[in-house]
Order: C-alpha cells, then sequence, then structure tokens
C-alpha cells in the first residue's frame, strides 16, 4: 500500500533528478550509463527509461549537447556535456536548491523543537 509519504517521496526525488544530472554532466564529458551509476551510488535510483527520455529533453532545450566517441569495445558512445545554457541553467538550479535547502532546514530545525 502506498503511503501519501511515498508519493511525496518519489515526486521529491523527481524533482531534483534534473539537477542531480546536470551535476553529474557538469564535471565532464559522460556517457549515460556513468551517469545510470553515480545516481545509484547517491541512492536516486533511475532506469534507463527515465534516464534517456530526461537526456533528449535536456539536449532539445540545449542544455546539454552529446559527441559520438569510438569505443574500443563495441559500437560508438554518446557523452553528454553542459552547454553554457546549460552551465547557466545549472548555476540557476544551484541557486534554487542552495535557498530551498536553507529554508527547509529552518523549518525542520523548528518541527523537531516543538516535537
Amino acid at each position: 500500500m502506498t503511503t501519501v509519504a511515498d508519493n511525496t517521496s518519489a515526486q521529491m526525488r523527481k524533482g531534483v533528478l534534473e539537477f542531480c544530472i546536470l551535476l553529474i554532466i557538469a564535471r565532464g564529458e559522460v556517457y549515460a550509463s556513468d551517469i545510470l551509476q553515480e545516481l545509484k551510488k547517491a541512492d536516486l535510483l533511475v532506469v534507463e527509461g527515465t534516464l534517456y527520455p530526461l537526456l533528449s529533453r535536456l539536449r532539445t532545450s540545449g542544455t546539454v549537447t552529446y559527441s559520438w566517441v569510438e569505443s574500443p569495445a563495441g559500437p560508438p558512445r554518446k557523452y553528454y556535456t553542459l552547454t553554457a545554457s546549460g552551465r547557466k541553467t545549472l548555476e540557476e538550479l544551484t541557486d534554487t536548491w542552495q535557498r530551498l535547502n536553507t529554508t527547509t532546514h529552518s523549518l525542520i530545525k523548528k518541527y523537531e523543537k516543538d516535537h
């Protein structure tokens, strides 16, 4: 049985997924399976069926770009990088996240104090 908390948690994870993906890509050229692996390590379980449409949407919006790189063990691989627009978007999202985090942390402290 799914609870309200389960639904809210799922929505929160979905809400930060794009931000987390941009943070990963910002460190340099990255292959989609490496993004998946890093998200899983961070306990943001994501499947390919979620990641690839998001990467496609980010590319269409001009936030990321990709290049094909030959692979010694198989077909060429698509490596993603941030565009200038993507770096600006990431800066804005980082500022938003930091403000949200500060506000949320403050509210949590008040809640804990009262309970």
